[in-house]
């Protein structure tokens, strides 16, 4: 395994194939980039969302090229603040690309799944997310373990075929 950082974290997603996953399992995340953002949606402000245009930007170039880029996010019903926020933010990200589906905990019925958040890129390399302690983002730890990368495509297949497209979930 190994930790990548910065630069060699955005590099995965100008270099997979052919498509990227990503697992998102915790109710809130805290990280010092979103923070202020969140507190304008609490507050009721308005946002231009500039904190946010680099990732859709290389999500636009990412899959203008044919990639696909998509997630789950596993979220507890009633929702918190956090996944009220996420599903206002979600739009943004489906513009550039994503395809994004909601899985509520009460609908996985025991199903395995992994507590940590991860990538899964072409279906042969995972990176799992790594946060500091005081819950900045800290980067991805990669590896091509055949075992574990088995393991989050199951995941992953199981999660995507239980979880609501992003349009039938806010609908609904």
């Amino acid at each position: 395994m190994r930790l990548l950082q910065g630069p060699l974290f955005e590099d995965l997603f100008r270099t997979f194939e052919h498509s990227a996953f990503h697992l998102e399992v915790e109710d809130t995340y805290d990280t010092p980039e979103e923070s202020e953002p969140f507190r304008k949606f609490m507050a009721g402000e308005p946002d231009d969302f500039a904190w946010h245009e680099e990732w859709l930007d290389l999500m636009r170039v990412t899959t203008r090229s044919g990639k696909s880029v998509e997630r789950v996010r596993v979220v507890s019903v009633p929702h918190v603040d956090y996944t009220r926020w996420g599903l206002t933010v979600a739009p943004l990200n489906i513009a550039a690309g994503e395809d994004i589906r909601w899985l509520p905990r009460n609908r996985i019925n025991g199903s395995d799944i992994t507590a940590d958040d991860f990538w899964l890129f072409d279906r042969s390399r995972v990176v799992f997310t790594a946060f500091t302690s005081d819950g900045a983002f800290a980067g991805g730890v990669e590896t091509r373990d055949p075992v574990i990368v088995k393991r989050c495509i199951h995941v992953r297949d199981d999660l995507w075929s239980r979880a609501i497209p992003h349009a039938d979930y806010a609908a609904g």
